[in-house]
């Protein structure tokens, strides 16, 4: 049998759908988990920069090193399992370990990432969250303990996974900088499925967190929408009554369409991605197919009440902004209209002027060439007179010699020039 060849890429294609394995974990353990991202150019950042980072860690606990074009990494590093990913914009960390501190959610948890390694960390914390993931021993007790690790009025809580487990949060972060989360394992929950929660604990976190960055930049730029607004409608008002001239209103129009599309560059970046990380926070809520506990809102109650709202704002502001955009791309055909209008009507008026011209400068062409007329004749005659003069001697007085030269001579002149006209046009 001859062999087919694969293509090229089929392999790592392939593979692409089981590089990013879930953890495995078995309770009681604790979740430690960080998202660093550059402030500025985080999708053109040196990534070279984040493996360097991921290295120096490895190498306090003489771990192994990923492959150098590696975006994801899993392993051991002394007591400490860790998971390391890179993404578009950032990366994140998630070390567990088994066992949980006596004090719920104890700072020196923390302490798998060493405070000079963050220190020099190649971006900022966007997030960062500690979990304390215990056997669920009842529903009472679990409660208690809610009541003592959250803030009650944020609380979110809910079973997830048919009754796997209870997961909380109130999504607020505590005196040491960190998310907190609580889950409560049922019995029976194998350790694939644990795992397979704390990853989407996780990842509900950090797209929360980088979705709200299309927020804060909404924030930003809200004021001076408003005011780019404000000056495009009062130019068009202008425009309506006709109170300053177009070539006056051009440089303001062009101004202003320029810095929309300018802002409009800038944030589509923003914008788009904002969207992208609020479905997959969606869609993580979903697959964890939440049931209510204790009738306390569940974590998609409290993305609708208090989530939703500042991506809806997003949403509006990039629709202004889009809107904005093409108001003032009409505006400025509208001016160009008005301007192209004003001027056929000046060039028609330059066109009417210079028929008028033209009429004129005919006409005082046949006036002169009348005179030319009169004038060449007048020599002629005087010419040819004097040519005929000795037909004085057979009786002809110069008078009527005069008189009787003068129609033919006038008519051989007039017809002379006009022949000459007429070669000329």
């Amino acid at each position: 049998m001859t062999p087919i060849d694969d293509h090229p890429l089929r392999y790592a294609l392939a593979n692409e759908l089981h590089a990013r394995p879930f953890p495995v974990a078995s309770t009681p353990c604790t979740v430690v988990f960080l998202a660093i991202k550059k402030t500025t150019e985080a999708v053109g950042r040196d990534r070279h920069e984040d493996m360097v980072h991921l290295i120096n860690l490895l190498d306090r606990h003489g771990a192994p090193h990923p492959q150098p074009e590696a975006t994801h990494y899993a392993g051991q590093i002394g007591r400490h399992w860790l998971k390391w990913e890179q993404h578009t914009e950032f990366v994140t960390y998630t070390a567990i370990t088994q066992n949980v501190s006596d004090r719920a959610f104890n700072p020196a948890d923390f302490e798998v990432f060493p405070q000079d390694w963050l220190m020099a960390s190649p971006g900022q914390r966007v997030t960062s969250a500690m979990m304390r993931v215990v056997d669920l021993e009842s529903d009472a007790a679990a409660k208690d303990a809610l009541a003592d690790w959250f803030e009650p009025e944020s609380l979110a809580v809910a079973r997830v996974l048919d009754d796997a487990a209870i997961c909380a949060s109130d999504f607020r972060i505590d005196p040491a900088g960190h998310m907190r989360f609580a889950l409560f394992v049922n019995q029976g929950t194998g350790r694939r499925r644990t795992g397979r929660i704390i990853q989407r604990l996780c990842e509900i976190e950090t797209y929360k967190a980088m979705s709200m960055l299309g927020f804060a930049r909404v924030k930003q730029l809200t004021p001076r929408i408003g005011e780019l607004d404000a000056q495009l409608t009062n130019l068009m008002g202008q425009m309506t009554d006709n109170s300053a001239h177009p070539d006056e209103l051009l440089p303001d129009l062009l101004a202003t369409s320029i810095e929309l599309e300018t802002l409009s560059a800038r944030c589509s970046f923003r914008f788009g991605a904002t969207g992208a990380y609020e479905a997959i926070v969606n869609q993580r809520i979903e697959v964890l197919r939440e049931q209510r506990f204790e009738g306390r809102q569940s974590f998609a109650d409290f993305m609708m009440r208090r989530y939703d709202p500042a991506i809806r704002t997003v949403k509006s502001t990039e629709r202004r902004l889009q809107a904005l955009s093409d108001r003032a791309i009409r505006a400025g055909e509208l001016l160009r209209t008005r301007v192209d209008v004003e001027r056929s009507a000046q060039n028609q008026a330059l066109l009417e002027s210079m028929d008028r011209r033209a009429d004129l400068a005919l006409r005082l062409q046949h006036t002169v060439e009348g005179l030319s007329v009169v004038a060449i004749s007048y020599y002629a005659v005087s010419l040819v007179s004097y040519l005929l003069y000795p037909l004085t001697k057979a009786g002809i007085s110069k008078g009527m010699l005069t008189a009787i030269v003068t129609i033919p001579v006038v008519l051989i002149v007039w017809f002379a020039i006009r022949q000459i006209r007429r070669r000329l046009e």
